[in-house]
């Protein structure tokens, strides 16, 4: 790891540690909650990909983003207007998020809402949990293989799906390898996060394996940029189109109604990605 990524993750261990000491451990909360892989696949069984929605307060490449900074209301607009999921950002330093503004948003819609940070101590996913979360990020740049597929396994057992991305060719096989329903290609670096690739997905998206949702991450911000990606991607997850759109439900609307998705008895455009 290098550059940003580097920075956060150190930081993200320091507040793990500083909670730990503290703080009481989050009690689990035990309650049913939708699930984010079924919410993904009844769009896809209806023809549509689904749109994950997200509320972030801040980006590290455009700083502040939105003067609406209610995750509630937010999430609400998102909800109404056909979003699949939501996703909140709760890493404070460089997102502007909290465990708060998840917990907020859990009580305000029905949807399954992924708990996105920088996932790098076992007490994040028992506060996802707790919080009401339906799924936990995981970024394979920022785990090992064993603590990695130790996470997935950990939040499978608090009753979370685990969304593993990565934007590294070499990241993305280990997120594919690590046993997670759900897998993403980030076009964004999180080591120099200024930076989007676009094609990253399509170099990607036929190492996915067949049981295996594709979720593309970042860099999409129109009808027409869903209508590009490859018709293996089962949900797109937008957060700064979303956060600076004049009409965010509007947008939400047009990137959900963008494409009908073929069937998935097959693996679309064959495995040209193992070829990178």
């Amino acid at each position: 790891m290098s550059d940003f990524l580097e920075t956060v993750v150190a930081e993200r261990k320091a507040d793990m540690q500083a909670a730990r000491r503290s703080a009481e451990q989050p009690a689990r909360s035990g309650a049913r909650r939708a699930s984010f892989a079924d919410a993904i696949r009844e769009k896809r069984a209806a023809g549509r990909i689904a749109v994950i929605a997200e509320v972030k307060r801040r980006s590290p490449a455009l700083g502040a983003l939105a003067t609406n900074t209610d995750p509630a209301s937010i999430a609400f607009v998102y909800a109404q207007a056909g979003a699949a999921a939501i996703s909140v950002l709760t890493e404070p330093r460089h997102w502007g998020g909290s465990i708060a503004d998840l917990a907020a948003v859990v009580r305000a819609v029905d949807l399954p809402v992924l708990y996105k940070d920088i996932v790098v101590d076992e007490q994040q996913l028992r506060e996802a949990e707790a919080a009401g979360a339906s799924a936990v990020l995981l970024i394979a740049e920022a785990l090992d293989d064993a603590t990695l597929a130790s996470f997935v396994e950990q939040a499978a057992a608090l009753g979370l799906t685990a969304l593993v991305e990565a934007h590294e060719h070499h990241a993305f096989v280990r997120a594919v390898a690590c046993g997670a329903t759900i897998v993403g290609v980030n076009a964004r670096s999180l080591r120099a996060p200024a930076e989007i690739d676009r094609e990253r997905i399509n170099a990607l998206h036929g190492l996915v394996r067949a049981e295996q949702l594709l979720v593309a991450e970042s860099g999409i911000a129109s009808a027409d940029d869903v209508a590009a990606l490859p018709a293996r991607v089962d949900a797109v997850l937008v957060g700064t189109a979303l956060m600076t759109a004049a009409d965010p439900g509007a947008l939400v609307r047009k990137l959900a109604e963008a494409r009908a998705l073929p069937e998935r008895g097959r693996r679309a455009e064959g495995s040209e990605g193992s070829r990178v």
